[in-house]
């Protein structure tokens, strides 16, 4: 299965990746003292659908469930790799960390609220969800006291990992969190970040319910 439905133009994915990234690294009143921790408390949010089946808006490894009014749209990855010079250099940046593409985006504006749901595919191979992760966070800018735990997300056993990143632009951290589990069509990694660390804590409640009903595509 393709990890990419009917995704987004190469133009207007760069527009709203930009768009969107920029708002996240808004002045938000981030505090610099931001710390990651665990997700165990977290609220989960009201469901409003699902993605990753065929025919939704994201056909991916994974089904799970969105929060109410968030938006998904599928990614056009394979638009951005046929992409030359300057474009392509800045649409891989944008696309790819670590070894996984991003392939779906849940916006939270709908929902009053300003960062995504993110969600990124790998090919398949050997490598275990605690080293997709390491990798993926490595590969992330300014990324630093990751703290990483085994988690049960639906019906899978993968990892997850909680840490800060830090803009140079703003001298501000603010909180992340990711979890990334192994399917026989390789590694999804599902990642919430956030304008600011308010934002992000707003925002996990709909992590929460993505996670508590992750599933294999195949699981239904």
């Amino acid at each position: 299965m393709g990890n990419v439905g009917q995704g987004l133009t190469l133009a207007a994915l760069l527009t709203g990746l930009m768009t969107g990234c920029a708002a996240e690294e808004a002045d938000g009143g981030a505090a610099s003292g931001a710390s990651a921790k665990p997700t165990t408390t977290a609220k989960t949010a009201a469901r409003g659908g699902s993605v990753g089946a065929s025919g939704s808006a994201c056909e991916l490894p994974v089904t799970f469930d969105v929060a109410e009014f968030w938006k998904a749209e599928a990614v056009d990855a394979g638009g951005a790799t046929a992409a030359t010079g300057d474009l392509a250099d800045l649409a891989d940046a944008f696309l790819r960390q670590g070894p996984v593409t991003m392939a779906c985006e849940v916006d939270a504006k709908p929902a009053g609220k300003i960062g995504f749901l993110r969600v990124w595919t790998g090919e398949p191979g050997d490598t275990d969800a605690r080293a997709v992760l390491e990798d993926f966070v490595a590969a992330e800018q300014g990324a630093s006291g990751a703290r990483y735990s085994t988690v049960k997300a639906g019906d899978l056993t993968g990892a997850e990992v909680a840490y800060v990143t830090t803009s140079e632009l703003l001298d501000e951290t603010k909180k992340e969190h990711a979890l990334a589990v192994t399917t026989p069509e390789g590694p999804v990694v599902l990642h919430l970040g956030g304008m600011d660390t308010a934002e992000h804590e707003a925002m996990l409640p709909a992590y929460e319910l993505a996670k508590s009903t992750l599933r294999t595509t195949s699981a239904g």
